[in-house]
């Protein structure tokens, strides 16, 4: 009887933890209106045999602005300034445009500099892995770019993203050197296209 009253005591405090996951991201997305972050991106093909790294800066404001700015293996931008969503390509010189509303949508960027979690996504929780609490944000939207989104945290401090798009491939970003609700500058959040630079507007 002992054993049993253990291990229900031990499955309560595991899917209350697993639920404070779920909690963390909703004050997440409450609480945090600006935040900064070092990244590094390993993207991994579906069958898991092929890998590439890559890293950057990210940081946002809520609502829908944003900038990742890679700079390994190679230069690339990526703003939201509350209306559109610029991407630099540096080595090409090349600049494409489209307005936030189809940019954006029920994303991983949604869910991170967005405002309307509950909206977008089924939230689920899942178990402690890797030393990180986990919360699930399943798209509500079928025909979406993604499958599944995984927001790991560290306490309340974001430390990991990982994404399986709709082909299979799953995307890790992990953050490092976070900052919650640091002051902004507008400028931070704009992007004027390079002299010279070639501009796809779609």
């Amino acid at each position: 009887m002992k054993r049993i009253i253990a291990a229900g005591f031990l499955f309560a405090c595991a899917a209350a933890a697993r639920a404070d996951a779920v909690d963390t991201l909703r004050d997440f997305v409450r609480d945090v209106k600006t935040g900064r972050a070092q990244f590094t991106q390993t993207v991994t093909s579906p069958d898991g045999t092929k890998t590439k790294t890559s890293s950057g800066s990210f940081e946002f404001a809520r609502p829908n602005r944003f900038r990742f700015a890679y700079t390994k293996p190679f230069e690339q931008t990526i703003v939201a300034d509350g209306q559109k969503v610029w991407i630099h390509d540096a080595d090409l010189n090349q600049v494409s445009t489209r307005k936030i509303a189809g940019a954006i949508g029920a994303t991983p960027a949604a869910l991170l500099a967005g405002g309307s979690l509950e909206k977008d996504f089924e939230l689920s929780a899942l178990p402690a892995a890797d030393g990180l609490e986990w919360a699930q944000a399943q798209p509500k939207a079928k025909d979406g770019s993604f499958e599944m989104l995984k927001v790991g945290f560290k306490g309340k401090e974001l430390a990991a993203v990982e994404i399986v798009d709709s082909f299979g491939q799953r995307s890790r970003l992990q953050f490092s050197q976070w900052v919650a609700n640091p002051a902004m500058k507008p400028e931070a959040f704009r992007f004027v296209v390079p002299k010279g630079a070639d501009l796809i507007e779609q």
